[in-house]
């Protein structure tokens, strides 16, 4: 592709995540135009389409990534479809972008990590936004430069207003608790080697036959012990929260940090409704860099490793929170292809 021709980009799948990649993609980053998007409900696609000029819309990703308009592929359609895109994709050589799950299960990202070996070079970023937001960057600078000493522990809190009605207890850990999975890899460079997850009694306000909020430990290679708070209907808004305790210190994020006011006689602020406010400047982040990258011919960000490894620790959560005890990790060996 021409480096001064804008990036024509395929979104695979038009839900909540997808529409506001396209909207990011047309109205704030640059280098990119989005030239098509899929989705099975096609009127669905056809009213993103027809808002963007140049974009044609398609119920079928194979029949998309084979226009000749398309140079790379978002993909944001649910976890099970992801393996056969990714796999399209590879098979054409084309540059991705996959929001996190890389796959559902260690078994099918497998596969698309042997499929993306075989071509030889890395194509595929993984979507774990939160390495580009502009406080857990900061985190993960502090850890990095050792003047806090060795990590001890870790802390994380994950906090929703309400999930999806269709939202299961396993997708807790699948769904959600995976970006703490590759937060703590990241920000530890270091793998996760056992998950427990221990339930609390539920809160009244989770859903019938759901155990909400639960409680998950890893343990990782060095020794370090870390804990994820998830609750994903903890009724007043989205919060997420990270501390590192150290051996000369301590650093935390996710404190809110807007407005405060002070009025009637109370002081307060405002807690972001979701993900998709809270992490904005994220997914911009992200998404431009992925766009960047790729303009230049190469791929940046959090690899298929990343999304398999993650995949192994969520599929060993959600075993854990099943049957109530703790599962170790075994991850092949990491191929020479990520570093």
């Amino acid at each position: 592709m021409p480096p001064q021709r804008a990036l024509g980009v395929a979104v695979v799948g038009t839900g909540k995540m997808g529409a506001d990649h396209v909207r990011r993609l047309h109205d704030v980053i640059s280098g990119a135009q989005v030239t098509a998007v899929v989705d099975i409900e096609a009127e669905r696609a056809k009213t993103l389409a027809d808002a963007i000029d140049g974009c044609t819309a398609y119920t079928d990703a194979a029949a998309a990534m084979a226009a000749h308009d398309v140079d790379a592929v978002l993909i944001a359609s649910p976890g099970p479809a992801h393996e056969a895109a990714l796999r399209e994709a590879l098979g054409r050589d084309l540059p991705v972008l996959c929001e996190k799950p890389l796959t559902p299960d260690s078994a099918s990202a497998l596969r698309v990590l042997e499929a993306e070996q075989r071509l030889g070079h890395r194509r595929i970023q993984v979507g774990f936004m939160r390495r580009y937001d502009p406080e857990y960057m900061k985190l993960k600078r502090l850890l990095d430069g050792g003047e806090l000493g060795r990590a001890l522990m870790v802390h994380h809190r994950h906090r929703n207003l309400a999930m999806p009605p269709w939202f299961t207890e396993e997708m807790l850990i699948s769904d959600s608790v995976a970006h703490e999975v590759d937060a703590t890899r990241w920000l530890l460079d270091q793998e996760i080697t056992a998950v427990t997850v221990h339930k609390p009694a539920p809160s009244s306000y989770a859903p019938a036959g759901m155990r909400d909020p639960q409680f998950v430990l890893f343990e990782t290679r060095s020794g370090a012990l870390v804990d994820v708070e998830i609750f994903g209907h903890c009724g007043y808004g989205y919060q997420v929260h990270a501390e590192a305790v150290c051996e000369r210190g301590t650093v935390r994020i996710g404190d809110e940090h807007g407005p405060r006011l002070s009025a009637d006689g109370r002081w307060g602020g405002r807690i972001t409704p979701d993900y998709v406010e809270r992490f904005e400047d994220a997914y911009d982040r992200e998404i431009q860099s992925w766009v960047d990258a790729t303009r230049r011919g190469g791929t940046t960000g959090p690899s298929t490793w990343d999304g398999y490894a993650a995949a192994a620790v969520c599929e060993a959560g959600v075993l854990s929170q099943r049957e109530g005890r703790r599962v170790e990790i075994d991850l092949i060996d990491r191929p020479s292809l990520y570093g």
